[in-house]
């Protein structure tokens, strides 16, 4: 199994954990990935850490599909595919409603859809077998109608093919899953319990089937989050964890379109999640928090002290030997977490 770490967005000002990163790169994680929202961007701060590092790989988790043309991205990531030497990773995500109407100005519109014409899109430009045509629901290439020219012709990339570029989705719902499975390299469950892998392996399988040519788990990444509270003091380690949980499940979305309380009743905890949500949207946060189970963060994430962690990893490494677990990739920047869990998985 690979090891990563999450470097998140930034708040008001941009704080990229340099020295954190090379020690890692030093230990020997595989990859470390950024991240953006509606503040800093997730390709500035990838390229800041491939300039500053030797080793380590480096992806986006996530760029914002409707932030960019596929065109655009893979420009993007070509340029830094090759000024790195390779190192470059692509992560797509849909982000949500709120954020690419509010935020981009642009129609939600068919996310999986979406996510699929843009990488089909992708692979035809990084490709370069040829100009690049394409016609779609989201995506046409040339585009053509109202307010076009008619002038738009087929291009075929300046820069030499790189096809090899891996290219991850970020998914939890069944038909995302499927999506990632026929299109991608890998995917990101938010989170996800490694002892019920069926609740995300039967879609992407299903994804496998549609794509043929032998596409299994052994050439493509499942690569979870996996947050990480270090303490001896067990109920506050899992006490700092249940705002986060609570956010996504009870807050990421509206009444109905929320697809972390899906993915959560599917792990079985449909009752919690939808009294959580209710609590959430009310304002009653603190409430709602109260609500997440030990069991659930005990789960999805390592929490407690550091020879309580090094048991609750024993799920993970037994996920990884199956193949269902590609890649961990922490929520951490603690030299600490990083070393003790280099320690026990690589």
């Amino acid at each position: 199994m690979k090891l990563g770490f999450l470097l998140g967005y930034s708040g008001k000002r941009i704080h990229i954990p340099i020295d954190a990163i090379k020690q890692a790169e030093s230990m020997g994680y595989d990859s470390v990935w950024t991240a953006e929202a509606y503040g800093n961007d997730a390709v500035t701060s990838a390229s800041w850490v491939l300039a500053q590092t030797e080793k380590i790989r480096v992806g986006t988790a996530i760029m914002q599909m409707p932030a960019r043309t596929p065109a655009m991205c893979a420009m993007t990531s070509m340029s830094l595919h090759q000024l790195s030497g390779g190192r470059f990773i692509v992560g797509l995500g849909a982000s949500g409603p709120q954020v690419v109407e509010g935020w981009h100005g642009v129609p939600y519109g068919r996310p999986v859809t979406r996510t699929r014409e843009y990488i089909q899109i992708m692979r035809k430009i990084m490709g370069r077998e040829g100009p690049v045509e394409f016609d779609g629901k989201v995506y046409q290439m040339p585009v053509k109608g109202e307010g076009t020219t008619g002038l738009g012709k087929p291009l075929k990339s300046i820069l030499d093919a790189s096809p090899e570029i891996p290219i991850y989705t970020a998914s939890i719902t069944p038909a995302g899953l499927r999506c990632a499975g026929e299109v991608a390299d890998g995917v990101f469950p938010v989170w996800m319990d490694p002892d019920k892998y069926d609740v995300l392996g039967k879609d992407i399988e299903a994804g496998f089937e549609k794509a043929g040519g032998g596409k299994s788990l052994q050439n493509f990444d499942i690569a979870p989050f996996v947050m990480v509270a270090l303490n001896d003091d067990l109920d506050a380690a899992f006490d700092s964890l249940r705002p986060w949980l609570a956010l996504y499940i009870g807050g990421m979305g509206a009444k109905g379109k929320n697809f972390y309380h899906d993915y959560a009743t599917r792990l079985g905890y449909g009752e919690m999640a939808t009294r959580l949500q209710d609590l959430y949207l009310s304002g009653q946060k603190a409430e709602a928090e109260a609500l997440i189970p030990n069991d659930l963060l005990d789960a999805v994430s390592l929490v407690g002290s550091k020879d309580r962690i090094r048991e609750r990893l024993a799920p993970w490494k037994e996920a990884g030997k199956k193949g269902q677990v590609g890649s961990m990739l922490l929520s951490a920047h603690d030299p600490e977490v990083l070393e003790l869990i280099a320690h026990e998985m690589l």
